[in-house]
């Protein structure tokens, strides 16, 4: 099978974008639909590293309802974030990066979330993954936010060849067409969450399976 390249790239992901309107929205994107608040988007995606989304979901909106805002984040302790934030996978850790995250906001940010990957980098549990979601869903900046999701079902369609998530991102900040940054995240990660699964795959009654390389692939569904 030949891989998927910028001639079919469109196809697929209007493919796409058909299968994920049958599933939820991950809860950094509902975060960002309706709250446009890029320091909700960003608490919310810090809180879902290595974490199950509903867990992240149920997280986001106890800590949100207690703290909407930097300042009022800074009047907790962490434990009380702690509390409010469990069970989320590394919670006492996040805890302490979310606090000290809001410190710098409100003290060299004036109280706003930098709309720059090189500042958002420099806060505490902030990595490039957290850092271009943030400017996709809290600004509509063009990034390329990619995480394990991404980074495998661009391997496995045989669009990019990268070992690593940083490597996919800068490969797809070269070749993917910039109309379809905003949405690739988000429409990849619920791809893969419900079909294009990293276990064993639903490639039977997959749509995008007659442009797919299935790089990797072996047992599939």
């Amino acid at each position: 099978m030949k891989p998927i390249d910028n001639k079919t790239i469109g196809k697929v992901l209007t493919i796409v974008r058909d299968e994920v309107k049958k599933h939820p929205l991950p809860i950094v994107t509902l975060v960002a639909q309706t709250e446009g608040d890029p320091f909700k988007v960003l608490i919310s995606t810090m809180l879902s590293l290595r974490t199950k989304d509903q867990v992240t979901a149920e997280a986001t909106h106890r800590i949100l309802a207690k703290a909407p805002t930097p300042q009022a984040i800074l009047r907790l302790t962490e434990n009380d974030i702690s509390k409010l934030i469990y069970p989320v996978g590394f919670y006492r850790t996040k805890a302490k990066a979310m606090k000290e995250t809001c410190q710098m906001i409100v003290e060299e940010h004036g109280g706003k979330v930098p709309d720059d990957i090189d500042t958002l980098v420099t806060f505490p549990g902030v990595g490039r993954k957290t850092a271009n979601l943030v400017l996709t869903l809290g600004f509509r900046k063009h990034a390329m936010c990619v995480d394990t999701h991404v980074h495998r079902i661009s391997n496995r369609w045989g669009y990019v060849r990268t070992k690593v998530p940083k490597e996919t991102e800068f490969a797809l900040r070269e070749k993917l067409p910039r109309q379809y940054w905003l949405e690739y995240n988000d429409l990849l990660v619920t791809f893969g969450q419900h079909l294009c699964r990293p276990i064993s795959p639903m490639c039977s009654r997959c749509q995008v399976k007659k442009y797919c390389a299935r790089v990797g692939v072996g047992i599939s569904r």
